[in-house]
């Protein structure tokens, strides 16, 4: 604030005026010629004197000088309207009155709040004057020193209690550039800048580079994307990165001399934006390793305002204080530290799905018909599990499934069939209801059936020949071999056909077990059945292709899947994917597997999965014991299990109007 001018002093009147000038006079002199104040001398109105001192520093008003008034009682008493030219700095407590003359008791009421100091004698020596001087400045300077100190403490205050909710916001954020995101935007709050830059610190072969990674910028919008350059201290954020040192920057385009970097003003050139103070300080690991650097750009005086020309540069942007580089020092430890935690959080997690695909991989090359069921479900479930956490109506209005829930039911949906690892091979591809070798072993019978009959009516044969027996005799047997082996070939063809994993009606049943009692001699001379009994308990299976214990074996993998998965260290927010993934067999009315578990004991996610599960079995490309079928059909197949108690009908209705196959192929495209 300037001092205020000296004005004309108003006609002082006749008598006490007269006095009272010339004690101002006086003052006035004295005052000029006492130089151990260091002030400077102004009349703001013919009947007062001021003395203007600059407060110091560090008492925090630099800028603003602080004023003692002399003023005589006449003005106090009569005529204070003359004060006003100091009225605001005495409400501002940047002034202060030495009264000349002592006024009535009643006038010097409530004076200190009106901004008295002290009274003195209208005929006050120049001693008299300094000290009473001295202790208004001393006074005011105090009270400027406390303000400070309070302003300082208020702002300590808020500046650690925003420290602190930035501390806890980046140590609670694992995504990287998420985390990236929230460094520079508090970075940019605390230090007032409108702008700025994350660096992060790779290795490109035996090259260290430096990857952009993410701006922002109040001013101005603009199109971005990550790029790398050649860690070098030929730009800022590289030397701040070699050197393990903040860098402060008044003006980019007035860079010290003897600096190594350079700025790069095609950013500037581009947009129209115009770079002028930098802040710029590396991230530094637990380890002590530069690992990305934070760039901050224009400081402003007032953070709200826009820099959209250079004269708003100009009036707006200062450099950053040495405050800012506290303050950015600070957040930037922390930053180093969280962003370290992130990118080893984020290097396990891809660890993590690597180890997830590979097990799903695994299972499904022991299976190569279900390649890709595995992924299906999951992406089915997840969609599934999203539409059910939108909805507003109905049993899953409360519903809601964070990205942590989303993660672990994906993962639990993947390694759903994780247990299969523990059936064997042959039972998971069984395709017909004989294993290949069971059948070579019936193939191998009946050839033998067929070259002993060819064989005995060869013998028969010669035997009439030598005999001279007539030649229609030698036909007869012809044709007995010809019908023999026409049952037999029958007989091979009914077993081929109950190989097939189709329904069998209860006539086909009643072939096999003929079939089974036909006898032959083998090579030892032993009788023997062109069936035996185990083949026969196959070839019986009126569904599909596996018997009752290869069906328990194939359904003990689910039971596999709950041990094997429960043995690995998930971690709180994965805790639930062993139980997830070891009930999506179970089913509402208690017939499901491995432990009958009734609708209320079966976790949403894992009914959520079985519709999953069911829908993508159904309507999967052909496998050889079933083809695939429509999704028309799959769905009237999901709403019989709805009414036969197996599945929820409301995820299933949910389901079927969501169209949830469409959203999760579109989501996966």
């Amino acid at each position: 604030m300037s001092t205020p001018a000296q004005v004309a002093p108003t006609d002082p009147g006749p008598g006490g005026a007269d006095r009272a000038v010339a004690t101002i006079d006086r003052i006035e002199a004295l005052l000029e010629h006492d130089e151990r104040l260091g002030a400077r001398v102004t009349r703001p109105h013919g009947l007062l004197v001021a003395a203007w001192r600059d407060i110091e520093a560090s008492a925090g008003r630099a800028k603003d000088p602080l004023a003692v008034v002399f003023v005589p009682q006449r003005v106090w008493t009569q005529e204070r309207e003359l004060l006003s030219p100091v009225a605001l700095r005495l409400a501002e407590g940047t002034a202060l009155i030495v009264l000349l003359g002592r006024p009535d008791d009643n006038s010097l009421k409530d004076a200190a709040q009106r901004g008295l100091a002290s009274v003195l004698d209208e005929s006050a020596t120049g001693e008299d004057i300094y000290l009473a001087a001295l202790r208004a400045f001393e006074l005011m300077e105090a009270k400027a020193r406390a303000e400070a100190r309070g302003r300082w403490l208020g702002r300590y205050q808020f500046e650690l209690g925003e420290l602190i909710d930035i501390a806890r916001a980046m140590t609670t954020v694992r995504d990287v550039d998420q985390l990236l995101g929230v460094i520079l935007e508090k970075s940019r709050f605390v230090t007032g800048a409108d702008a700025g830059a994350i660096y992060i610190l790779e290795s490109q072969g035996p090259q260290a580079v430096l990857r952009f990674k993410l701006t922002q910028n109040d001013s101005v919008r603009f199109d971005s994307r990550e790029f790398t350059m050649p860690l070098s201290d030929r730009s800022v954020a590289g030397c701040a990165a070699l050197r393990k040192k903040t860098l402060n920057i008044a003006d980019v385009y007035d860079l010290p001399t003897g600096s190594t970097f350079h700025f790069d003003s095609t950013f500037d050139r581009r947009t129209g934006y115009v770079t002028r103070s930098m802040l710029v300080a590396p991230l530094i690991s637990q380890r002590d390793e530069v690992i990305g650097v934070i760039q901050l750009i224009n400081k402003k005086r007032d953070p709200s305002h826009k820099l959209l020309s250079k004269a708003d540069v100009d009036q707006q942007v200062v450099a950053f204080d040495e405050r800012s580089e506290e303050l950015l020092g600070m957040l930037a430890a922390q930053a180093g530290v969280s962003l370290e935690t992130a990118i080893l959080y984020e290097e396990i997690r891809s660890l993590f799905e690597g180890f997830v695909k590979a097990s799903v991989e695994a299972i499904e090359s022991r299976d190569p018909t279900t390649s890709g069921h595995s992924r299906r479900v999951a992406e089915l479930t997840v969609e599934l599990a999203r539409i059910v956490g939108s909805e507003v109506t109905g049993p899953y209005a409360n519903a809601s499934f964070t990205q942590e829930d989303l993660r672990e039911l994906e993962y639990a949906s993947l390694l759903h069939d994780f247990g299969k690892i523990g059936v064997r091979e042959k039972v998971l591809v069984k395709a017909k209801k004989l294993y290949p070798e069971q059948l070579e072993l019936v193939r191998a019978r009946f050839d033998y059936v067929a070259r002993s009959m060819e064989a005995d009516v060869l013998a028969r044969k010669i035997r009439l020949l030598e005999a001279g027996a007539p030649r229609e005799s030698v036909e007869a047997i012809d044709r007995e071999l010809v019908e023999r082996r026409a049952v037999l070939d029958a007989a091979w063809d009914s077993v081929c056909n109950a190989n097939e994993p189709t329904v069998l009606s209860s006539g086909d049943f009643a072939r096999i077990e003929t079939i089974g009692t036909e006898t032959f001699v083998d090579r030892s001379g032993a009788v023997r059945t062109l069936l035996e009994s185990a083949e026969i308990d196959c070839l019986k299976i009126n569904r599909g292709s596996l018997t009752p214990e290869e069906f328990d074996e194939i359904r003990s993998h689910v039971s596999h899947t709950f041990r094997f998965l429960s043995q690995i260290p998930w971690g709180k927010s994965l805790r639930r994917v062993p139980l997830i993934a070891g009930a999506h067999h179970e089913r509402l009315n208690g017939t499901g597997y491995p432990n009958r578990l009734r609708a209320e004991e079966i976790p949403v996610q894992a009914k959520m999965m079985s519709i999953a599960d069911i829908y993508d079995a159904l309507t999967a490309s052909d496998r050889p014991y079933k083809r695939a079928i429509p999704v028309e059909r799959a769905i009237d197949i999901l709403d019989f299990s709805v009414r036969d108690g197996h599945l929820d009908g409301e995820l299933v209705r949910i389901f079927k109007d969501a169209r949830v196959w469409e959203r999760a192929r579109e989501r996966s495209s």
